[in-house]
């Protein structure tokens, strides 16, 4: 069965072209105009992927974010935004997209990134399980955190981690090589599963992110830079 994609777009024109471009790449896509129609159609019939323009009148793409979100409805969301600066895309990751595309864009980057979240997902809104905290034998541990994959959680101390799944994947990768200096190629392979080249800026506002929410007062940061190179977890 193909993918089912809810597309929310204000611009006709973009919103014509690419339903027309998804549906060529063998997407069934329902496409609607503005965050009202976007929410109405997810409750109606849950697609397998929401792909949402951030900027959109009355309901905007982000605020359907979050009512979905706090609904526990898990569904990817890909957000079309023509805002450039770090600020606007940490709001998209804040609201609970999971990630995002600048315009103008290229259809093969939307196509790309698509498959990412897809590979990486499961049933469509399907909520997070209950779970337990971890146990000694399927839990990871490095710098002071504690991550349960199974379950999904993390901990910096005894303080849990309110974590989006690309942030949880990110951050489970960072822990399991912790002391060890990632390269960017590696990394968006494998989060993303495609590189999206030198010029990208996706890699550094995740990590921006996930910084915000690891840090605390008082103690060493985890996530370090190393210029030219990539990322390593390492506590200082």
């Amino acid at each position: 069965m193909p993918h089912t994609v809810l597309l929310a777009e204000d611009d006709r024109a973009i919103r014509h072209a690419l339903e027309r471009a998804l549906t060529l790449e063998g997407y069934r896509v329902t496409a609607v105009a503005d965050g009202v129609e976007a929410l109405a159609q997810a409750h109606l019939s849950p697609p397998d992927v929401l792909v949402l323009d951030v900027m959109m009148p009355g309901i905007d793409g982000l605020q359907v974010c979050r009512v979905l979100r706090a609904e526990g409805d898990r569904t990817p969301i890909l957000m079309l935004t023509a805002l450039v600066e770090t600020a606007d895309r940490i709001a998209g990751l804040d609201a609970g997209a999971d990630d995002y595309v600048v315009k103008p864009f290229d259809v093969e980057e939307v196509f790309a990134r698509l498959r990412a979240l897809l590979r990486r997902t499961g049933p469509a809104g399907e909520p997070p399980a209950e779970a337990p905290k971890p146990s000694p034998d399927r839990s990871l541990e490095a710098a002071g955190l504690r991550m349960d994959p199974q379950a999904r959680r993390a901990w910096r101390g005894e303080r849990e981690l309110e974590l989006t799944r690309t942030e949880f994947e990110l951050l489970e990768l960072l822990v399991r090589n912790a002391g060890i200096v990632l390269d960017h190629a590696m990394i968006y392979d494998r989060i993303w599963g495609y590189d999206f080249g030198p010029g990208s800026k996706n890699l550094a506002v995740y990590v921006g992110y996930l910084r915000r929410k690891l840090d605390q007062p008082d103690a060493p940061q985890l996530i370090h830079t190393v210029r030219g190179v990539g990322y390593v977890l390492r506590e200082d």
